[in-house]
């Protein structure tokens, strides 16, 4: 970690006072700083130092400031015996005594409620109260601090005691140390089960304790006297300054991480920034300084396996795949971290720590344990390991050590090593990609002295990654740009800018990604790059996942490849398209590819992609294919019918017409009942086509026998007559006794053509008795023995003897059914003359 100076003051002496800084407090909100210079307090604005207030109501110096809970008020006290309440505004509005030197100040952090103490006691103040509540004590009060929760307060005397009071001022526990307890505070963070309390005495150490007295852990040896102890990060670390001159960073255990800054004189006091990552520190030499820390990411990274530093003592190991992960508790500050296969390589400030996974049945147990340790103090600026060997670089050198510490191997380079990285191999002699600042690109292998030279790049390396099959090179350089050369030609494939890392998918040798800018950018083959917002570092692909490294945490991106594979169809290489579809994409875009497969008669790619979607409707498409295909039947037949399936009738009905199958379009049309586009198709056809209605007359006779499949009766009547099949219209008009429509179909039948239904319709007009529009279809054929027939079934035989007048050869069909119908009228004379 860094930290770096935001802006710092050093304030002259004044009124025959030193300026020395006891204590600083910040506004929780983070935006202004007061302490106590001399006998003034000083306000100031955190984002530049500028000062916003000097005030000057203290005739001696001021020992301690605090700020309320809410941010409306803060309090100053000192050697003048006095308390002074201001608003946030700088005004005071209260002013309380003591008998004594006010030595230290607390806000409640949950209530308007102030503790102050002295060298013989302490007292609580609340704007309710009429007066200040005062309590002895055995020994002078060096520090104070309140619980989280605001309801018990900690009191730290020159005689080593610590107690504890509750809010009202009662005595519930008591602490003794072996020195004075010069500073203390309670860890803020909520989260945590029980409250604890860092107390710092000076016989040079740190130790914890729980409200209860027990303590936690035992005493860190720091080797000089913290002056201030006061917890950073939400209670995640511990900021102590003393002694020394120096502000150092420890863990909520106890240890000591690194140094913050190095002051002129004692460190007096040291404040976080609420919400930011930055402390306030305050010297014996009246000196205020602010810092701004940032944490580095110490991380290693092996395909999906992902290990980091947590709380800068812990080693986290994370399958990004399951989202498992396990905490390694180092209880030391984790400097480099290497992850390779089951292997794990932890370094520490005094030595080098080797993990391996624990073998188990279960894929998901990621439980590690310690393999060896290297008791050395390694200096190195990159660390890596391999299965037998751990490898750190020192500038120009590579130096590779077996786990049990002794050195095997040094390369050295001509220039600054920038990057390295494990590219896989045999045990023992696996192949490690190094980066230069000169730009040179090199493999080396463990088992072997000499480097090999990949590509000269010109231009300082920043990232590398091969593909897949170690036929690429991706390199990224300080000036951003992403270059992938091809390995055996060292020919240039692509060129590339914004760019801050790169990596090829592991399973696709084809693809790779790379970020900057906040764009994270795919490239394919030799598609288009396409590109989607992302901010951090692209440190690892797979299939469709992309790990992206952003600040501190790793996120897993999902990128479904359905631009690549619709770029492969358009192409037509259908089995490139499947191969990156496997990376990961929808049904949907499976369903697409097989369809496009499928026009192109790729069948093995369709057949593929239509099983992953488990549609047996198109794989018996497939299937049927294949078979009509050997048969020799042609290709468009089945495209055709693919379409059909997809319900784009008209195309399908196009692709039938331009095969010269209009029939089958036909067909499918009437098929699927779709009469109605059935005969907006079969117009256009004709009229692009050329020739008559034959196609239209069809479709319409179709449609009217499903009208009559379904009953409606009326409908297929007019299709039957529309279609000019006048027989199966009669039969229905007869059926259903429609005796104006019969009259109306019959009139308009051809007797040359249509004669035998225009009898159909003179024996259904006969049968219902209507003589007259028999005797019209009679005539309209000429059919004389039927007129005949008809007037003697109806009794007509005047009619029937006028006829027979007309036509003597019928005299047979008359006289005797006339002589029958007199015998049965009881006229037996006539009927005896008529038989005759």
């Amino acid at each position: 970690m860094r930290a770096t100076v935001s802006w710092q003051d050093a304030p002259p002496d004044r009124d025959g006072l030193r300026s020395v800084c006891y204590d600083v407090a910040y506004k929780p909100d983070g935006s202004q700083l007061v302490t106590g210079l001399g006998n003034r307090v000083l306000v100031y604005g955190c984002q530049d130092g500028a000062l916003l207030h000097s005030l000057k109501a203290h005739k001696d110096a001021v020992y301690a400031v605090s700020w309320s809970f809410e941010g409306s008020r803060f309090a100053s006290g000192g050697a003048d015996k006095t308390i002074i309440i201001w608003t946030s505004e700088a005004e005071g509005i209260l002013k309380y005594n003591h008998n004594e030197s006010v030595q230290c100040l607390a806000f409640n952090p949950c209530l308007m409620q102030l503790a102050s103490a002295t060298a013989s006691d302490f007292g609580l103040w609340a704007p309710e109260q009429k007066s200040v509540q005062k309590h002895k004590v055995s020994s002078k009060v060096l520090c104070m601090g309140w619980t989280k929760d605001g309801q018990h307060l900690a009191l730290g005397q020159y005689d080593g005691c610590v107690s504890v009071r509750d809010r009202t001022g009662g005595e519930k526990v008591k602490i003794q140390r072996g020195a004075p307890v010069w500073s203390l505070a309670w860890n803020p963070n909520k989260r945590e089960t029980h409250d604890v309390m860092a107390v710092g005495c000076w016989d040079g150490t740190l130790s914890f304790y729980q409200l209860n007295g027990m303590q936690v852990g035992d005493d860190t040896r720091l080797g000089f006297d913290p002056c201030s102890v006061s917890y950073f990060g939400g209670g995640d670390y511990v900021v102590v300054g003393g002694t020394d001159k120096m502000a150092r960073l420890c863990s909520k255990e106890g240890t000591v991480l690194t140094t913050l800054c190095e002051r002129g004189s004692w460190v007096w006091c040291a404040r976080a920034r609420p919400g930011h990552n930055a402390i306030a520190v305050g010297s014996e030499d009246g000196s205020i300084s602010t810092h701004t820390l940032t944490f580095s990411t110490v991380h290693g990274m092996y395909k999906e396996l992902y290990a980091y530093r947590d709380l800068m003592t812990d080693v986290i190991v994370q399958q990004l795949e399951t989202d498992q992960k396990v905490r390694i508790r180092c209880k030391d500050y984790v400097k480099k971290i290497a992850v390779y296969k089951d292997k794990l390589a932890v370094q520490l400030p005094d030595k080098l720590v080797i993990y391996q996974k624990i073998e188990s049945d279960d894929p998901d147990d990621m439980q590690y344990r310690m393999m060896t340790t290297i008791e050395d103090d390694l200096k190195c600026n990159l660390l890596v390991i391999t299965s037998h060997h751990v490898i750190l670089c020192m500038e120009k050198k590579l130096l590779l050590y077996t786990m049990e510490g002794k050195k095997e191997r040094t390369w050295s380079m001509d220039s600054v090593i920038r990057y390295i990285k494990v590219n896989g191999g045999p045990e023992k002699g696996e192949g490690v990609l190094v980066g230069l600042k000169d730009g040179m690109c090199l493999k080396i292998f463990i088992d072997n002295d000499f480097p090999m030279e990949l590509v000269n790049h010109g231009a300082s390396v920043r990232c590398l990654d091969m593909s897949a099959f170690r036929k690429k090179l991706a390199v990224v350089d300080d000036n951003s740009a992403v270059v992938v050369y091809d390995v055996k030609t060292k020919a240039v494939l692509f060129e590339g800018k914004g760019a801050n890392s790169v990596a090829f998918n592991s399973v696709y040798e084809d693809m790779f990604c790379y970020a900057g800018d906040g764009i994270l950018s795919i490239k394919t083959a030799d598609f288009p790059v396409h590109t989607q917002n992302l901010e951090g570092f692209a440190v690892g692909f797979k299939a469709s996942k992309i790990y992206c490294l952003h600040n501190i945490s790793m996120q897993t991106v999902v990128v479904p490849h359905s631009w690549s594979v619709k770029n492969y169809i358009k192409k037509g290489d259908f089995d490139g398209a499947y191969a990156v579809a496997c990376l990961g994409v929808t049904n949907k875009d499976f369903m697409n590819l097989g369809l496009a497969a499928h026009w192109g008669m790729n069948l093995e790619v369709a057949r593929k992609c239509f099983i992953r979607c488990r549609d047996m409707k198109y794989i018996d498409l497939v299937a049927d294919t294949e078979e009509g295909l050997k048969k020799g039947e042609p290709p468009f037949m089945f495209r055709a019918l693919s379409l059909a399936y997809q319900r784009k009738f008209h195309e399908a009905a196009k692709e039938y017409a331009e095969g010269g199958r209009a029939d089958k379009a036909m067909e499918m049309f009437t098929d699927m009942r779709m009469f109605d586009e059935a005969k907006v198709w079969a117009e256009e056809y004709a009229k692009t086509h050329g020739g008559g209605d034959i196609s239209l007359t069809d479709f319409v006779n179709r449609q009217a026998e499903w009208a009559e499949e379904t009953s409606d009766y009326e409908s297929a009547v007019n299709m039957y007559v529309q279609a000019k099949k006048f027989e199966k219209a009669v039969a229905l008009v007869g059926k259903n006794n429609w005796r104006d429509k019969l009259v109306e179909i019959m009139r308009v039948l051809d007797v040359k053509d249509d004669a035998k239904v225009i009898q159909q319709c003179a024996g259904h007009f006969a049968r219902w008795g209507d003589s007259s529009h028999a005797k019209e279809a009679y005539n309209k054929l000429g059919d004389h023995a039927g007129l005949m027939t008809l007037h003697v079934q109806q009794n007509q035989w005047d009619d029937a003897f006028a006829l027979l007048k007309q036509h003597p050869e019928y005299a047979e069909k008359v006289h005797l059914p006339y002589a029958n119908w007199l015998a049965d009228n009881d006229r037996f004379d006539e009927a005896r003359g008529a038989y005759r």
